[in-house]
């Protein structure tokens, strides 16, 4: 008979004493010794080569045991195990052959179950009998030690991180926008009480297109969004839920971070709502240019240390005040790798300040503006500073007539050393500089035109996202 369950092991034959048999006899004669099953696994079960398949326990041979086949019938064995000896009082006897009548009997079978039953209660009754034999080695008092009754409870004072977590966590959302392409997830954080949220613009960039939004609030409920505006060259975006009395953060002032602040990253990082980090603020001003070349925000980032994975992205920075200091964008990745795969202890943030006054244009307006100084950057200079294009490209001047630049008095081919003091290496220190202002406001900039250094001043003009 084949077993059926290729799990279990072979269905065993009920050693059934005779009348004249006691029931327990005192000893059995010991047969030839010979291979037997594994008695913890039986026989190694039918199936492919080399496939290893789990074992069920064999203490239940109601759950191993098949219907007896119709008399007459005979079932070919695919395999026959080497008898094994008959131990009074065991729950496995030995192998069940074929019966001459086609199959095992119902006595048969309610003997294997009830031997089991009855075994496993004797063997219960010796096993308690020898523990009681040796109370020298059982434990007078299993119970474990509890804390003392009355004892205060633990203390989070305000400023803790706890206390912070708790006040933030209510106001910040997790994101889900449904595209053709895929479903993509991110992070926001609640701007106004009447429904406004702010999050990053490649979370919700799909949008624009129609794909629907769908915002998590920290008790679990669902609201479909709405997108207002946003803008790729600061990677900021507003959606709009129609629900009143929410609870809004507080963006706080980011010129007044320094680096080693205390600092909570919160979000939902794959995928994994209402997730609290901590680190510090472990550098200022890093120029970070995110997303793709004709979409590339360039962000005057804070970097932090407090661990930010994808789906942190819009999520709030949040100092030990429980202000926003910066929303969560970017992390860093090691050389080499194409796609973000998660922290390795570098993350980015836009600024609290950038993200104020891109966000009230963004309600207001719908769209976004951004300050330029009207020229184009050589990105294949080496030497020290920023070096204005000696050329036109693309048939657009090196500086823009008439633009601040131009009025300043700042050539093709000209070298920025500085902005308002801060030395620049590379165009995407100066772009995110000049990013960092607001259109209007003046700048000073060192320039080096030949051997000869002097300042200029540039009053930064506006232009509009997307232009």
């Amino acid at each position: 008979m084949t077993d059926e369950n290729p799990f279990a092991p072979p269905t065993p034959r009920a050693a059934v004493p005779s009348a004249n048999e006691p029931k327990t006899p005192a000893a059995a004669p010991r047969p030839e010794p010979t291979p037997d099953p594994d008695p913890e696994t039986g026989p190694p079960a039918e199936g492919p080569v080399g496939q290893r398949t789990a074992q069920l326990p064999t203490s239940g041979y109601l759950t191993t045991l098949p219907a007896p086949p119709p008399a007459g019938s005979e079932t070919p064995r695919a395999y026959t195990p080497h008898p094994a000896p008959h131990v009074p009082g065991s729950h496995a006897t030995q192998p069940a052959s074929r019966s001459r009548r086609g199959g095992i009997g119902a006595r048969a079978v309610s003997g294997v179950v009830l031997l089991g039953l009855l075994a496993g209660a004797g063997g219960g009754v010796a096993a308690f009998g020898l523990l009681d034999g040796q109370d020298a080695v059982r434990p007078a008092d299993a119970a474990l030690p509890r804390p003392a009754g009355g004892a205060d409870p633990v203390q989070r004072p305000e400023g803790s991180v706890a206390a912070i977590a708790a006040a933030a966590l209510p106001s910040v959302v997790s994101i889900e926008v449904r595209a053709r392409q895929g479903v993509a997830t991110g992070s926001g954080m609640i701007l106004k009480a009447d429904g406004y949220i702010l999050t990053n613009n490649h979370v919700v960039a799909e949008a624009a297109s129609g794909a629907d939004v769908t915002v998590t609030f920290s008790d679990g409920h669902e609201q479909p969004a709405e997108l207002v505006g946003a803008t790729p060259d600061y990677d900021l975006a507003v959606i709009r839920v129609e629900e009143k009395g929410l609870e809004p953060l507080v963006l706080g002032d980011s010129d007044d971070v320094v680096v080693g602040d205390a600092v909570l990253a919160v979000g939902s990082p794959l995928g994994l709502e209402a997730t609290v980090t901590t680190g510090i603020v472990s550098a200022l001003h890093r120029p970070v240019k995110a997303g793709e070349a004709a979409e590339a925000a360039f962000i005057d980032a804070i970097q932090t240390d407090a661990a930010i994975n994808p789906g942190n992205s819009g999520g709030p920075l949040v100092n030990s005040a429980g202000e926003v200091i910066g929303i969560n964008s970017a992390i860093a990745q090691g050389p080499g790798t194409a796609a973000a795969t998660g922290n390795i202890g570098l993350g980015f943030a836009i600024p609290s300040n950038q993200a104020r006054h891109t966000a009230e244009q963004l309600i207001e307006t719908g769209t976004a503006t951004f300050p330029i100084i009207g020229v184009l950057l050589d990105p294949s200079y080496q030497g020290e500073g920023v070096q204005v294009s000696q050329e036109a490209q693309q048939g657009t001047p090196a500086v823009t007539p008439g633009g601040p630049a131009d009025q300043a008095g700042i050539e093709a081919g000209d070298v920025i050393l500085s902005i308002d003091g801060r030395p620049v290496s590379v165009a995407d220190e100066l772009i995110v500089a000049i990013r960092a202002k607001a259109p209007g406001e003046p700048v000073t900039l060192n320039v080096r035109s030949g051997g000869d250094e002097r300042d200029v001043r540039v009053v930064l003009e506006e232009q509009s996202s997307g232009q």
